[in-house]
């Protein structure tokens, strides 16, 4: 079983010391991801951009994994105000509807006071 680590070129990854995600045979682990521009390392001041970008940032890792949105079966949200979580479901939904992988939501204080969401995906590559 081969085992591939994906990079996202954040610094976060090489000083921490971990990989925007793992690919462990037919499985993906995406780490928890947030709504940072790798390319520029901004990140925008707005709840719902942040959603989108962190989805992208997702949507990158899982295609150089060889998948997509498709074949998440596990989704994870992170949020240091709950209250906001129903402000981000339209962004949610437009990745993640038709997949409806099974999620949990939790609040919690993040690494950096400008970030405001966290996500987190598991995916099974599917056997053609």
């Amino acid at each position: 079983m081969t085992r591939q680590l994906i990079s996202s070129g954040s610094q976060f990854e090489h000083d921490i010391g971990y990989s925007r995600a793992v690919v462990d045979g037919e499985w993906i682990f995406v780490s928890g991801t947030t709504g940072f521009n790798y390319d520029t390392m901004t990140i925008s001041d707005n709840l719902l951009e942040q959603a989108d970008q962190c989805l992208k940032n997702i949507q990158s890792a899982l295609k150089q994994a060889g998948s997509d949105f498709a074949d998440v079966v596990r989704v994870m949200y992170i949020l240091p105000d709950a209250a906001r979580f129903p402000d981000c479901w339209p962004i949610l939904r437009k990745y993640l509807g038709a997949v409806r992988p099974a999620a949990t939501m939790i609040s919690a204080g993040l690494s950096d006071p400008r970030m405001q969401i966290e996500i987190q995906v598991t995916a099974r590559k599917r056997t053609p």
